[in-house]
C-alpha cells in the first residue's frame, strides 16, 4: 500500500469516527425532543426572504394535507405569485388587505380601518382549531405603526389552539413577538440587486 492509499485511509477513518460522533449527537437531540405543540415562528430582519421563506412552509404544508390559512397585510395591488398559486387552493384560506403600501396611501385613518377589518380574518383563522397552519404576512408593521393594539394580537396569539403553527414576517418585529415566539430568525441585508438600480423581478420578488 503506498502513502497516499494510507493517508486517503486515515482520512477516511477520521471522517467516519466524526460522523458517528456527530450521529450520536443529533440522535440525542431527537430523543430528548418530546414536548408536540403548535409553534409561534417570527421571521424579521432587513434582510430578503421572510415571505419566502413563509410561503415555504405554506408548500410544505399543504403538501402534508395540512389546513392553512394566509393574511396578508400592506401587500395587495400587484399580482403576487403566491396569491396566484394558493388563492384557490382548496386547503388554503387566503386574505389580502389590498391597500398597498403605506407610503402611497398616505392615509392613516383609512390604513388603520383596512388593518382592523384584515385583523379580523385572522382573528377567525386563529381562533379555529380545524386551521393547523396561519401565515401573518407583513404583520410586524401593524404593530410599528400602531394600527393595531399589540396586546390584542398577543392575547389573540397566545390565546389560539394548542397545536396551531402561526408564521409571522416583517421587519422590526416587537420584543413582545421575540419573547412569546419559539422560532425567531433574523434575515440580514448584505446586498440588494434593487438598490444597484435592477426592477423587482416577476418569481423573484413578488
Amino acid at each position: 500500500m503506498t502513502t497516499s492509499d494510507d493517508s486517503k485511509t486515515a482520512r477516511n477513518l477520521r471522517h467516519k469516527k466524526a460522523m458517528q460522533r456527530k450521529k450520536a449527537h443529533i440522535d440525542a437531540n431527537i430523543a430528548a425532543a418530546t414536548i408536540d405543540k403548535g409553534l409561534l415562528l417570527v421571521l424579521t430582519g432587513n434582510g430578503k426572504g421572510k415571505s419566502s421563506s413563509a410561503f415555504g412552509m405554506l408548500a410544505r404544508s399543504v403538501g402534508h394535507g395540512l389546513r392553512c390559512g394566509v393574511v396578508q397585510f400592506i401587500k395587495g395591488q400587484w399580482e403576487c405569485g403566491e396569491q396566484m398559486l394558493f388563492g384557490q387552493h382548496p386547503l388554503v384560506e387566503f386574505h389580502v388587505m389590498n391597500t398597498g403600501f403605506t407610503w402611497e396611501t398616505q392615509d392613516r385613518d383609512k390604513d388603520i380601518a383596512a388593518a382592523k377589518a384584515t385583523w379580523a380574518k385572522a382573528t377567525t383563522l386563529l381562533n379555529n382549531p380545524a386551521i393547523d397552519v396561519v401565515i401573518l404576512d407583513e404583520l410586524t408593521y401593524m404593530l410599528t405603526y400602531g394600527y393595531l393594539d399589540k396586546e390584542l394580537v398577543l392575547k389573540t396569539l397566545a390565546g389560539r389552539p394548542s397545536g396551531q403553527h402561526v408564521i409571522i414576517t416583517g421587519r422590526n418585529a416587537s420584543k413582545e413577538l421575540i419573547e412569546m415566539a419559539d422560532t425567531v430568525t433574523e434575515l440580514g441585508e448584505t446586498k440588494h440587486a434593487f438598490y444597484a438600480g435592477v426592477k423587482v423581478q416577476k418569481g423573484i420578488d413578488y
